[in-house]
């Protein structure tokens, strides 16, 4: 099927993830393939997805090989393929605009971002100079503009457009007609974990209703020490996360909570986790003769291989809607891989899509 070309808007953990994820299952040889969704999605495998650039705005970073680049500071995900080859694609300084949270300054070098003082480049430009494919956007959470700027980049630039962030575009009507206009396929908004607090939220809150056990109120209190805990920790960049995430366990009851019975959100940056999330899960109901119970779950992840896990799906996906020159949102992988799609489906129900969409049975 020939490789994939991939640019990275914010190579910090998932990106690291993502990064040495593909050349472990490229040298994987003929050890049992473990932690793929899909191994083989439409013809594309892995080891097809070949970064070619990068844009970063931390000076440890910019100039960078992108195989050097996923191992700086303020970086800490688990390491797993440590030997990364040199791909001759280089880290470019981007636009800074509202990436970096104020708070940030207030805490050492090695747990924040240190911005360059590089010119920005022309990310468009770049786009095109290294033929990208898809572009996949790991903004910091809060960053709208910047989220923003790298999505018209990509229409600009013809790119295919994978948004792992919870800035509204694939789910989004004006956002996504733009895509839709230019015959540019995009993935979106806010990726899920593989196996994280909100597919299994989801997953309990549908078990509940599908069960006959009606749900009163519900909690998911979350924990890391990594980039994305420090920065949520100012409350005005969340907005948009604690929509995305809410909205994605809400969709899973006919009846949606009360919003004073339904809390989901970080709860605190514990510097000591690193890329270890924690999650604290309480759901509240009552079942058979209106009798009440309760389930308490303590989940515990590596943050960032958990994402690249679904990120590797939601790149090829748009690879093969370009080769098929589908535009517009792809709602298949998008509910599959995304906690706030244009549209809801079940994961069940996603998953069936998403590989119907693959076998070609339905377009996007």
């Amino acid at each position: 099927m020939g490789e994939i070309r991939v640019a990275i808007a914010g190579v910090g953990n998932c990106a690291s993830s993502l990064v040495q994820g593909i050349e472990y299952y490229r040298n994987n040889g003929t050890k049992q393939v473990i932690g793929l969704m899909h191994e083989n999605l439409g013809g594309y495998l892995p080891r097809d997805i070949k970064f070619v650039v990068g844009f970063d705005i931390d000076e440890r970073k910019v100039g960078k090989d992108v195989s050097e680049a996923v191992f700086q500071k303020p970086n800490c995900t688990t390491t797993i393929y440590k030997n990364l080859p040199k791909y001759g694609a280089k880290i470019m300084m981007g636009p800074v605009l509202d990436g970096v949270a104020s708070h940030m300054q207030d805490y050492g070098e090695d747990k924040r971002f240190v911005v360059s003082k590089e010119q920005p480049c022309d990310v468009v430009a770049e786009l095109k100079k290294h033929k990208v494919d898809v572009l996949i956007n790991y903004m910091p959470v809060g960053s709208e503009k910047a989220t923003k700027f790298y999505a018209e980049a990509a229409l600009e630039a013809g790119v295919a457009f994978v948004n792992c962030m919870p800035v509204f575009i694939a789910s989004d009507e004006k956002w996504a007609k733009k895509f839709q206009d230019k015959g540019i396929p995009i993935v979106g908004d806010d990726i899920k974990s593989q196996l994280g607090a909100t597919i299994v939220h989801r997953v309990l809150t549908k078990l509940f209703q599908d069960r006959g056990v009606i749900v009163d109120r519900t909690y998911q209190l979350n924990t890391g020490g990594n980039t994305d805990f420090l920065n949520m920790l100012e409350r005005t960049r969340l907005k948009s996360k604690k929509i995305s995430k809410t909205e994605a366990v809400q969709s899973q009851l006919d009846v949606p909570l009360h919003p004073d019975n339904i809390h989901i959100g970080p709860s605190d940056y514990v510097p000591w986790l690193n890329d270890n999330k924690l999650c604290f899960l309480r759901i509240e109901g009552r079942g058979f003769g209106d009798v009440p119970l309760n389930l308490e779950l303590r989940l515990s992840v590596e943050d960032s291989p958990n994402s690249a896990g679904v990120a590797i799906d939601a790149i090829r996906c748009a690879k093969l809607a370009l080769d098929r020159s589908i535009g517009g949102p792809l709602t298949s992988i998008s509910s599959y891989t995304m906690k706030h799609p244009l549209i809801q489906y079940s994961d069940s129900e996603a998953k069936i899509k998403v590989d119907d969409f693959i076998s070609g049975k339905i377009e996007r």
